[in-house]
C-alpha cells in the first residue's frame, strides 16, 4: 500500500476540521432524521446516536489531536548488529486495510476513522443502519478533504450492508482484510469472531466491579462508587457491580447510604441474598447470568465476599476483563488486588471512568481492547501500527 507523508496525513486532517465545522447543519439535520427513526426502548443506545454541538466539537478537537500527535509509522522499535554481519531494525508499519464495525455512534465515523487514517491503514467503515443518515454525512465529510489534499476517496469506505451482506463479506472479503474492529456488544463481538477470516481485535464489554474493602474510606468509596455508575451510563467503562467485604464495619448503614445515593440517581439495584438484609428497595438476583451481564442503564448490583481472594475470584469469573477498583486504605491490599485482578485496566481508589484514551493520556482512542495480543486497554495512534523487520547483509547465506 502507498506510504502517505506526514504532511499529507495533516493537511487531510486540518481539512477535515474547517469541512465538519462548516457541514455542522448538515451533519444535525441527518442526525434528526435517525434519531426521528429510532425507537427510545434502548435509552443507552439511543444516548450514542444522538449528535449535537457538543459532540461536533468533539470530532473537530479529536481530528486536531491526533493531527498534532507523532506520526506512528515507520518509527524505529529496536535495531541491532549481528556477528554475522546483518543490521535487523524492528519498524512500526501500517496494518493495512481494517474494518470498523460499529453501532450507533456516529462519532465513530469520525473519531476512529482519523486514528486509523494517521497510522496509514486504509479504512472500512460499517455502521448501524440506525446511524447510516448520519455517517453518509460524516464520509462525505472525509471524501471532501481527502479528493482537496489529491488522494482518492478509497482511503475511507461506508458499507450499508444489511447482515446477512455483512457476514458475507467477512466469510469471501471482495479485498485483502488485515484487522477487523467490532466496537458494540457482546452478540456483535461474537457475530464477527464466528465469520471473520482475519485477525479481530476485540473491544470487550463493561461489567465492571468495585470492591470495598473493610478498611475503605466509606465517604470516599461512596463517591467513586457513584461517579462510576452514573457519570455515563452508555460507557463501556461504567460500572455495574459492586462487591462489599463482609468485616466492613456499620456495613448496614453504609448500604443503606449507599442505596439512598443510588435512589437519587434513579438507579435501580438488584442483590444477593444477605445484601437484602440491609437493603430498603432492592431486588433480588434471580439469575447466576446478571453476573455477566453489561448493564449499560441505570441499574447496578450489589453482592457480598469474604475478604479480598472472594472478591478477587468473582471479578475474574464474571467481569468482561475491562476495568475493576478496589476501594482500601490498605496500599499492600490494593497491590495484590491490581496484580490479582485480570483486566485491561486495574484501580486503587478510583472511579472506572477513567479508562479511556484521552483520560489515560493515551489521546484520542479506537477501542479499549480486552483482547491480551497484540494490545491491552485504549487502542490509541500508537498502537494502531503492526511492525515489520529490516534485515540488511552482504551475501550472507546461512550454514
Amino acid at each position: 500500500m502507498k506510504i502517505l507523508n506526514t504532511e499529507t496525513k495533516n493537511k487531510v486532517l486540518a481539512s477535515m476540521e474547517r469541512i465538519i465545522d462548516a457541514k455542522r447543519e448538515e451533519i444535525l439535520a441527518a442526525n434528526k432524521l435517525d434519531l426521528e427513526a429510532f425507537s427510545k426502548d434502548d435509552q443507552a443506545l439511543y444516548d450514542r446516536l444522538v449528535v449535537d454541538d457538543r459532540k461536533i466539537n468533539g470530532m473537530i478537537q479529536a481530528v486536531a489531536e491526533v493531527r498534532s500527535q507523532e506520526d506512528p509509522v515507520g518509527k524505529v522499535i529496536s535495531e541491532r548488529k549481528l556477528d554475522n554481519g546483518l543490521t535487523i531494525t524492528n519498524k512500526t508499519a501500517p496494518f493495512g486495510t481494517i474494518l470498523i464495525i460499529y453501532e450507533s455512534r456516529p462519532d465513530v465515523t469520525i473519531e476512529a476513522a482519523v486514528l486509523a487514517f494517521k497510522a496509514n491503514s486504509k479504512i472500512l467503515l460499517k455502521g448501524g443502519k440506525e446511524a447510516i443518515n448520519s455517517n453518509k454525512v460524516l464520509v462525505d465529510c472525509w471524501h471532501e478533504a481527502l479528493e482537496e489534499n489529491g488522494l482518492s476517496k478509497d482511503w475511507i469506505t461506508l458499507f450499508t450492508l444489511n447482515r446477512q451482506e455483512t457476514q458475507e463479506f467477512l466469510r469471501n472479503p471482495s479485498e485483502k482484510l488485515d484487522l477487523i474492529v467490532p466496537r458494540g456488544g457482546e452478540r456483535l463481538i461474537a457475530f464477527v469472531k464466528e465469520h471473520a477470516q482475519c485477525a479481530v481485535l476485540v473491544s470487550g464489554r463493561g461489567n465492571n466491579f468495585a470492591y470495598v474493602a473493610e478498611d475503605s474510606d466509606w465517604e470516599m468509596a461512596k463517591k467513586v462508587i457513584i461517579n462510576a455508575k452514573t457519570n455515563k451510563i452508555s460507557g463501556c467503562n461504567a460500572l455495574d457491580k459492586i462487591l462489599v467485604d463482609k468485616k466492613l464495619p456499620h456495613r448496614a448503614e453504609k448500604l443503606k447510604d449507599l442505596e439512598n445515593e443510588f435512589r437519587n440517581y434513579q438507579v435501580e439495584l438488584l442483590a444477593d441474598k444477605e445484601s437484602l438484609n440491609f437493603l430498603d428497595h432492592a431486588k433480588e438476583i434471580e439469575d447466576r447470568d446478571v453476573w455477566y451481564e453489561e448493564f449499560l442503564a441505570l441499574k447496578a448490583v450489589v453482592g457480598q465476599v469474604n475478604g479480598l481472594e472472594e472478591a478477587v475470584d468473582k471479578i475474574n469469573t464474571f467481569s468482561g476483563g475491562h476495568s475493576a477498583t478496589i476501594l482500601t486504605s490498605d496500599t499492600e491490599k490494593a497491590a495484590a488486588f491490581m496484580e490479582k485482578v485480570d483486566a485491561a485496566a486495574v484501580y486503587h481508589n478510583a472511579s472506572t471512568r477513567f479508562t479511556d484514551g484521552g483520560q489515560m493520556g493515551v489521546g484520542a482512542e479506537l477501542a479499549i481492547s480486552t483482547d491480551k495480543l497484540h494490545h491491552r486497554g485504549p487502542l490509541g495512534l500508537e498502537q494502531l501500527v503492526t511492525n515489520k523487520y529490516y534485515v540488511f547483509g552482504n551475501g550472507q547465506i546461512r550454514d
